[in-house]
């Protein structure tokens, strides 16, 4: 009996391929639904369907998770390990992992790992669940967790032992008795996958706890504005900052989109006496920005950090200021790179969210996306299992410490702050002169004639002499 189905499906599916395929061939592509692959090709899948999903809204698309476009080549950059030239670190010896941002506060913040868990706001984006469980999990770890752009949730500050918060341009976290709870406050003015621009939540789609924790009234909607209510110029910001740090001695930072006016956002932020910095990349995640936000606006990360570390080293701030890095980092080696280049600590928000659902997305898929689990407004938001997921998260944050502490082993040191430069090396010419980094398949005593050699072809080609019109023609 099975024999005789097995051949009957054979039959159905094979007469079924015959005809799609005859019709491929014979068709004329106007009606031809092959028609879609060389269209995915041109216009690539994503912009395809995002193409169809305009014309359908006419509104901006809210695409989750930040822009799909990898704009920082981490892969062109690798890690030097030392055999005999200098020599590995023993086994035995324990890699230090903490950090201190804010060394110039009264109250510093301490945490055990060089990895955080960046800023998503319990509403606007995550439901009250996903923010426990983040909060354990950084808990567990020994490191941080981050507020978003939220009002203050009593549940997630309790469940955080060490708690950044958002001095936000919606004004939920702005009053005395919010921002005095927290361990360090970032004042935000943008971030990567959306820059400085607004965003509204309307009021359907904020329930009562929401509208409790944003102070919101009956009906109101939830508006992040462009600028920070009450900083319109540069000495306003300053004085906040000031401010901030006089009434709550906790350390005080700035969060800003990744740009190419990142010296002069900086030099502002000196001025105001910050205790951090926190550089949003390109490749920042987010839980609603329109795709042109995401994959057109900003500076990429890789960029963003090395430019802002050189701009500390030659104000000599590095150290008294801590750079913080986030955006699009998702792999140990990335985070690494990124510390290597100058950062003292990373934001994790992608990669956080999806170890957290790690073992529990089966329980979402196929039918919805394994984010419905933690988003506020996604159909299976009161299935996430709180303890699982920052489980899975603590889990997921060791192993990437530990790959971590490999790395730092291999070239000889014995601290992940200790990584430089000088460990790294590059396999782009460009992206080496960039970065500052050697380039991989050149000595390193060839390395100066080597792009002395390059620069003057650049400058002779540049500067050649147009072809005689005869050898044109």
């Amino acid at each position: 009996m099975l024999k005789l189905v097995g051949n009957w499906v054979r039959s159905v599916a094979h007469e079924t391929l015959e005809k799609a395929l005859t019709r491929m061939i014979r068709d004329q592509y106007v009606e031809n639904l092959f028609e879609l692959v060389p269209a995915a090709k041109k216009v690539n899948p994503i912009y395809l369907v995002e193409i169809a999903m305009r014309a359908a809204q006419g509104s901006p698309i809210p695409r989750p998770l930040g822009s799909p476009v990898h704009f920082s080549p981490w892969e062109k950059i690798l890690f030097n390990p030392v055999h005999l030239s200098s020599f590995p670190t023993p086994e035995n010896v324990t890699i230090r992992t903490s950090v201190t941002i804010g060394q110039r506060a009264r109250k510093p913040l301490t945490i055990s790992i060089p990895v955080m868990i960046a800023a998503m706001s319990f509403g606007g984006a995550l439901s009250k669940s996903a923010k426990i469980a983040l909060a354990k999990a950084a808990t567990m770890a020994g490191t941080a967790t981050n507020s978003g752009e939220a009002g203050l949730l009593m549940e997630e500050r309790e469940a955080a032992q060490l708690f950044i918060g958002q001095y936000n341009r919606g004004g939920w976290l702005n009053a005395p008795e919010q921002y005095r709870l927290l361990d360090a406050i970032e004042i935000q003015l943008g971030q990567g996958a959306q820059g400085s621009t607004y965003q509204r939540t309307t009021a359907k789609n904020i329930g009562a706890d929401y509208q409790a924790v944003f102070g919101l009234k009956d009906g109101e909607d939830a508006v992040i504005h462009s600028r920070l209510p009450g900083v319109d110029t540069q000495a306003d910001f300053i004085e906040l900052v000031r401010r901030l740090r006089h009434e709550t001695r906790v350390p005080v930072g700035l969060k800003i989109a990744a740009t190419h006016h990142l010296e002069k956002e900086l030099q502002i932020a000196l001025e105001a006496g910050v205790d951090f910095i926190t550089l949003d990349g390109a490749e920042g995640g987010t839980h609603g920005g329109s795709p042109t936000l995401q994959d057109d606006v900003g500076l990429p990360t890789l960029f963003a950090v090395t430019r802002a570390a050189e701009f500390l080293a030659e104000k000599k701030a590095a150290g008294a200021v801590n750079l913080l890095a986030t955006g699009g980092l998702v792999t140990p080696g990335q985070m690494l790179k990124a510390i290597a280049l100058g950062a003292d600590a990373v934001y994790i928000g992608t990669a956080a969210v999806m170890a957290l659902i790690s073992e529990q997305m089966v329980e979402s898929v196929p039918f919805e996306p394994p984010t419905s689990l933690v988003v506020y407004t996604g159909k299976m938001t009161d299935s996430l299992d709180i303890e699982k997921g920052a489980r899975s998260l603590f889990r997921y944050l060791n192993a990437c410490v530990q790959e971590m502490e490999q790395v730092a082993i291999s070239a000889g040191k014995t601290s992940l702050a200790d990584l430089s430069k000088a460990d790294l090396c590059c396999l782009d010419p460009f992206v080496a002169k960039a970065t500052g980094l050697e380039l991989g398949y050149i000595a390193p005593q060839k390395q100066q004639q080597f792009f002395g050699d390059l620069d003057r072809l650049a400058f002779a080609q540049a500067t050649a002499d147009p072809l005689p019109e005869r050898e044109l023609n």
